[in-house]
């Protein structure tokens, strides 16, 4: 479980493609703080393993379906990105409860400056958009933040300045894909309402209502 707050930019020293996954190696400072074999770190919003690491650098595997459905198969050597350490119970949570698992791949349409805040426009699957609420959270390649407005097939946030030169968004530029994770919270409200209505729409009749007394 993750916050959604970035704790550094990492830097990707190198990409070793194997036939169904891929490891990829990352130089950290702050990440790599009390981190141990087997700990999760979150490496542009997707919940990672670290399966080797030295003072300087981490590795985790990848796999295939995680190649498939985020854009880290965009990754090369060089390239920055977004770390956190996965959250502790005593930590303060300063984000949002973030899970690791992207529900989708979004796209830049349009990057604006308003003030100090630079709003970013993102296209996103028209099955997301009902998780997608204005004031409601969501995390951007691992970010934490609040969606100012929504429609059916995109949305925009605005990043404050800190936000903007601490984190990978800073460097993006339109058309570039990003990782899209929403609300947790959410998914699992329509889970358990979509569950009930299927449960429930073939006991539900005007004779059912009436023998319980409500008609």
């Amino acid at each position: 479980m993750f916050t959604g707050i970035i704790e550094e930019l990492g830097v990707v020293t190198n990409i070793r493609l194997l036939p169904d996954s891929a490891e990829l190696s990352i130089r950290a400072e702050k990440a790599l703080e009390e981190t141990k074999l087997g700990d999760s770190i979150a490496v542009n919003g997707v919940c990672l393993t670290v399966i080797r690491l030295d003072l300087r650098e981490f590795t985790v595997d990848v796999m295939a379906e995680t190649l498939a459905k985020t854009s880290l198969a965009q990754l090369k050597p060089g390239s920055k990105v977004n770390l956190e350490r996965a959250l502790q119970l005593s930590s303060r949570l300063g984000g949002h409860l973030v899970s690791g698992h992207v529900d989708s791949v979004g796209t830049i349409k349009r990057i604006t400056v308003q003030g100090i805040a630079s709003v970013y426009e993102i296209g996103l699957p028209p099955s997301l958009s009902s998780f997608v609420l204005p004031k409601g959270s969501i995390a951007i390649d691992g970010i934490s933040l609040t969606v100012s407005q929504a429609s059916n097939d995109s949305f925009s946030v605005s990043l404050i300045p800190h936000t903007f030169s601490h984190t990978t968004l800073g460097l993006k530029k339109v058309g570039d894909k990003v990782n899209l994770e929403t609300d947790m919270i959410g998914k699992y409200v329509a889970s358990f309402l979509g569950n009930f209505n299927r449960q429930t729409e073939d006991k539900l009749s005007r004779n059912f209502l009436a023998q319980h007394g409500f008609v």
